[in-house]
């Protein structure tokens, strides 16, 4: 059995560190540069792995150069890819610049790469939990409504606003929120009311803050809790190791704060060297930083 299965989005990262972000007509040289593969799911379901779990994911990837080299990069990592749907549209590409204050751009390439179909794959064994980042709507509602009948856990990676996220908001029992989906749902900057709003749709509900650490809603109650102190490099894959990292340890049947803790040092070590994938932690790192050790060597 899968502790997590993650449903979504997988592409092939290209991500440059520079020291300013280029203005028009300018080049730039950069000082640092990683390439692996990433996508909130396909990430979520790495750091899954890193911290102990076993975990699968399901999304697409195209027969190209960046997908082989995805599929072979999850199976080092131990994820299981019986569940990736190949084809011949190409697989998406991100190119990232990580610039000094850790904070990041992206621009995504995906083509016309359609979305998989609802029916697009059966389950033969439930996982202990299920998460979703939003990219493939139609089957991540399909296995969304299939997981409540089973008993199974949903988790959504509502990174923004999109049709993705919008479906699956008020199904999922944990609807794990960024600031940017919390202001662009409740059209609004002020985010206890986002969270009171967030929680009339779902039962528990996280919306993460960054360096200001998360707010959430949960039995009832309502709480904050900081941020872990770290030296941040590159932000990107922050918002995928607190998923993975949550989800798995939904699937550990961690109490509410220890699960917080838990997620947050993930995030936070993530952002400490350039690079999604690459920077994920594993479990040794994450007890470290909860001990108060500091982050590990990986």
């Amino acid at each position: 059995m899968f502790d997590l299965l993650a449903v979504g989005h997988a592409s092939y990262d290209i991500s440059m560190a520079v020291e300013h972000h280029p203005g028009s007509n300018e080049k730039l040289f950069a000082h640092a540069m990683a390439l692996s593969g990433g996508g909130p799911a396909a990430n979520a379901a790495v750091c899954a792995t890193r911290l102990g779990g076993k975990a699968a994911f399901c999304g697409y990837l195209g027969h190209d150069p960046f997908g082989d080299l995805h599929m072979q990069e999850l199976a080092a990592a131990g994820v299981d890819t019986s569940l990736v749907q190949r084809g011949s549209a190409p697989s998406p590409v991100s190119q990232i610049i990580a610039k000094p204050d850790g904070c990041r751009a992206l621009v995504n390439f995906k083509g016309n790469t359609p979305w998989l179909s609802a029916d697009a794959v059966r389950l033969n064994a439930a996982p202990r939990v299920l998460l979703f980042d939003g990219h493939e709507p139609q089957l991540s509602v399909e296995l969304c409504h299939w997981a409540a009948q089973q008993g199974i856990p949903t988790v959504l990676d509502a990174g923004s606003l999109h049709q993705g996220t919008e479906a699956l908001a008020g199904l999922v029992d944990y609807l794990v929120a960024s600031e940017k989906f919390a202001t662009q749902w409740c059209e609004t900057a002020d985010m206890a009311r986002a969270l009171d709003e967030l929680a009339a749709i779902s039962a528990n509900v996280v919306i993460t803050l960054g360096e200001k650490g998360l707010i959430w809603a949960a039995a009832g109650e309502w709480g904050a809790m900081p941020a872990f102190q770290i030296d941040t490099i590159d932000s990107t894959g922050a918002g995928d190791a607190f998923h993975g990292a949550f989800s798995y340890g939904l699937a550990l049947d961690m109490a509410w704060h220890e699960l917080l803790r838990f997620a947050s040092a993930a995030g936070a070590l993530t952002c400490t060297r350039l690079g999604a994938r690459i920077a994920l932690p594993t479990r040794r790192d994450v007890d470290r930083l909860l001990s108060g050790q500091g982050a590990g060597d990986g």
